[in-house]
């Protein structure tokens, strides 16, 4: 299968952005995210486009104006930089994610898109001439006067020219270290000639790499620095690794004056005062905080994620919390949700678990969750609204829009094309669509109803494929969404 990402589009989109640009010292977010999966010429990768994805919608919740592209060849992969160089504007913070294969020669490291040619040994300048410098990508980031340049690049894999029977072109694996010139942060998926993991094996269900699934956690955690995020990402990284006997240890090379983080502020912790409280409390119930119409208490944010057994909550507090405790529903007893084996930086305690899980059967209700902050005090209770059918509508939209690269699947053996992944999230979706040798999709495809009991199963009489004509080049699907709205069209190669 072989996935093609429209340039146009995001040229496009790059020259609208760059039209509506008023000052000439914006001091915007924006990113550009590359995921190459489908290599013509050296071993296919199957994680990338997701991860593009997947980070980029964390970097949308962090307010970039984020470009993602998939499958890139060289003219697409220059078209789409050149569009990118566009809208960056002096004083912007732009940042460049790259998942995909790299390649290190004589101490430089190149990014390889989607029709690099196939190299032996003695044709180091044949892969030169075909990829992009990664200090060139850098160069022109400062060239636009970014104020702050973030290059995050999951390319450290295994050597892609490697052949048995062929003498390759030289080279272990992994790429070289870097110096970054001032205002520059680079992070790496692995260590000097490491090389990085995609997942930990065949029962490996997550559609990230190892590195981009903890690095987007870690990224939209509150209050994290950009060195902090990169050591968390390390030791979580570190240790994931070690659980298949691997050595991977992501790198980072620091070259910002001062702090940067992305995601709220280290002061805004320090400087948060609890405003006391009102009126008395009895003792038999926990003293809340209540806050001055000025000065309001950041409530924790709530996403909710369905699994085969049940629900996961994960909340996320603006503020540090060294405790948290939760019910459902107005009245009982709240229950603590315990502590997970790490300390946090920023209380230098044992860090509260974030998560709770819920009954799949649990109906809509309220869920009342407290904390205790970095001070001492009791926050909270706030409410919070479970509903469900909008959370797993939400829930399965996300991860569609994270795994876009698997919608649609050929068999190479024969003439079927599976849509099993949309079934198993049709509980996001209204209508699907595809097209047969067209762009423009045009016919309906019958998913069974969704069941909110067991949202992931297919029954066992549906249709998972449909066979297509043999002349089938390509096939375009377009999804609309239980709200109503459209998603871009997807156009997927046999």
């Amino acid at each position: 299968m072989r996935k093609v990402g429209s340039v146009f589009h995001v040229v496009l989109l790059a020259l609208m952005l760059f039209g509506m640009a008023t000052s000439a010292y914006a001091e915007k977010r924006v990113a550009l995210l590359i995921g190459n999966n489908s290599y013509s010429n050296i071993p296919g990768l199957k994680a990338a486009v997701n991860d593009a994805h997947a980070l980029g919608q964390v970097l949308k919740q962090l307010g970039f104006t984020v470009l993602i592209a998939e499958n890139q060849s060289r003219r697409a992969m220059s078209e789409t930089l050149l569009a990118f160089d566009r809208i960056v504007q002096p004083g912007d913070t732009a940042f460049f994610f790259f998942a995909g294969h790299g390649f290190e020669i004589r101490g430089n490291n190149y990014l390889l898109p989607t029709d690099v040619p196939a190299a032996t040994d003695g044709q180091e300048e044949l892969v030169r001439d075909s990829a992009f410098p990664v200090e060139r990508i850098v160069d022109r980031l400062q060239a636009r006067s970014a104020r702050t340049v973030i290059l995050v690049l999951d390319a450290c894999r295994n050597n892609p020219f490697e052949r048995k029977g062929t003498r390759g072109l030289a080279g272990a694996g992994g790429l070289a270290p870097m110096t970054p010139s001032e205002g520059v942060f680079i992070v790496f998926s692995a260590g000097a000639k490491q090389t990085a993991l995609d997942g930990l094996g065949n029962t490996d269900a997550n559609p990230n790499s190892v590195f981009t699934r903890n690095f987007a956690r870690e990224l939209s955690t509150p209050g994290l620095t950009l060195v902090q995020v990169a050591k968390r990402t390390q030791s979580d990284v570190k240790r994931m690794a070690a659980s298949v006997r691997h050595e991977q240890t992501p790198a980072y090379y620091d070259q910002i004056v001062g702090d940067v983080v992305l995601l709220g502020s280290p002061g805004a912790i320090a400087s948060y005062q609890p405003v006391p409280q009102l009126a008395p409390v009895p003792s038999n119930i926990p003293k809340q905080l209540t806050a001055k119409p000025d000065e309001p208490v950041n409530a924790p944010i709530a996403s909710f994620s369905r699994n085969n057994s049940g629900w996961t909550v994960y909340f996320s507090f603006a503020d540090s919390p060294t405790a948290i405790s939760w019910r459902l529903g107005e009245t009982g007893p709240f229950k603590e949700t315990g502590f997970l084996d790490e300390f946090d930086p920023r209380t230098r305690k044992r860090m509260p678990n974030p998560m709770i899980e819920l009954d799949a059967d649990t109906r809509a209700t309220t869920i009342f969750v407290r904390y205790i902050d970095a001070q001492g005090n009791p926050v909270g209770p706030f409410p919070i609204k479970f509903e469900p059918v909008a959370a797993l509508e939400r829930d399965y939209r996300k991860n569609l829009e994270m795994t876009s690269g698997s919608w649609l699947l050929f068999q190479k053996s024969n003439d079927n094309l599976y849509y099993s992944h949309l079934i198993s999230y049709r509980c996001a979706i209204r209508e699907a669509r595809i097209g047969i040798n067209s762009s423009m999709p045009d016919r309906k495809l019958i998913f069974p109803p969704c069941d909110q009991q067991n949202p992931n199963s297919i029954p066992g009489n549906t249709q998972t494929y449909m066979q297509v004509p043999s002349s089938t080049q390509l096939v375009s699907v377009e999804l609309t969404y239980r709200d109503g709205s459209v998603s871009e069209v997807k156009t997927f190669r046999r």
